[in-house]
């Protein structure tokens, strides 16, 4: 069974009756939570997920389903195909509309992820697979972080390991207010 849910209309109103089909096609009973979520998930086109957006997505479009059953459903929809779940940071689930093989950036600051440019190495053809099996896919996530967000860390780092210039004068105003009361007595 062709697993590509390329069929789905993107635009702002696939109607349920085409949810129930596309569902349907995928082998999949079409339950009202089902239908919705696959409506808000696919007519927007290719895109990434955590299954708290979904949820709230739902609850603004006047879906009802509970934050397990977006879970469920997500993973429904990964187990048939219809989306890759990436793990992101070690727990953090994304779900990706885009089954097809492709590579991911991450983006520490805002953590955005995005599809890595289709013109990019095929990692794939770089790795040899242990004897007796095939690569099935590659997932392939590359982190980032702004290099402003570098240089800011250090100079904060250096900041908190040097004493500032009010700091040292008090320090020094202290050792020489002891200084004199030690030499009073």
């Amino acid at each position: 069974m062709d697993r590509s849910r390329s069929d789905f209309p993107v635009g702002a109103s696939a109607p349920s009756k085409f949810a129930s089909s596309f569902l349907k096609r995928h082998g999949l009973r079409a339950t009202r939570q089902r239908r919705g979520l696959a409506k808000l998930l696919f007519q927007k086109g290719d895109r990434h997920v955590t299954a708290e957006t979904l949820a709230l997505e739902a609850q603004a479009a006047n879906t009802r389903a509970s934050l397990a059953t977006v879970y469920n459903v997500l993973n429904l929809f990964t187990e048939v195909g219809l989306v890759r779940c990436l793990a992101i940071e070690g727990d953090r689930m994304i779900f990706d509309t885009n089954t097809t093989d492709h590579s991911h950036y991450f983006f520490e600051d805002t953590k955005e992820v995005r599809d890595v440019g289709s013109g990019d190495v095929n990692l794939a053809e770089r790795i040899e697979a242990p004897a007796g099996y095939e690569i099935s896919r590659v997932d392939f996530v590359v982190t980032l972080r702004p290099k402003a967000a570098e240089a800011s860390v250090a100079k904060a780092c250096d900041a908190a390991a040097a004493p500032s210039a009010s700091a040292r004068d008090k320090t020094e105003n202290i050792h020489a207010t002891a200084s004199g009361l030690e030499s009073n007595r």
